[in-house]
């Protein structure tokens, strides 16, 4: 909760009077697929906190709207990165666990990194001026 909850609620508190005083802001908080959105095996507290993220967002949406200040969350479902990598060494049969986590893939593959960075960038840009208190999915299909 420290990690996926806190730190975002302490960053707002930080830059929200700056925000305030500005009558302008945007807010981007990571969640995930994993979370109100799909149930996932043997993810309960991972997909709480990051449930919790979602209410945060919409909340913060709702409460600052009038002030200019826009908040969406970035859901992503698998991204390659080095965690899901140690995820999946850390198994007993690596090779069964990859194929185990592609096969939920409707793409058939993972995220990049630098799609949900690409996401973010638009969420940052005047061309999302009009979204607010979404959580918003990149997840190739995962919770269709």
């Amino acid at each position: 909760m420290n990690l996926n909850v806190r730190s975002m609620y302490l960053m707002i508190k930080a830059f929200l009077p700056k925000m305030l005083a500005q009558k302008s802001g945007n807010i981007i908080n990571m969640s995930s697929v994993a979370s109100s959105i799909k149930g996932v095996v043997n993810r309960c507290v991972y997909s709480t906190s990051k449930a919790a993220v979602i209410g945060l967002t919409k909340s913060l949406a709702a409460d600052f709207i009038q002030q200019g200040i826009r908040c969406n969350c970035v859901c992503p479902g698998t991204v390659d990165t080095p965690s899901l990598q140690e995820r999946i060494q850390a198994r007993p049969n690596p090779e069964e666990a990859l194929s185990d986590f592609l096969k939920r893939q409707k793409t058939g593959r993972f995220a990049t990194a630098e799609e949900v960075a690409q996401l973010c960038v638009y969420l940052a840009s005047d061309e999302s001026a009009y979204v607010t208190g979404n959580p918003v999915i990149i997840d190739g299909g995962w919770s269709l």
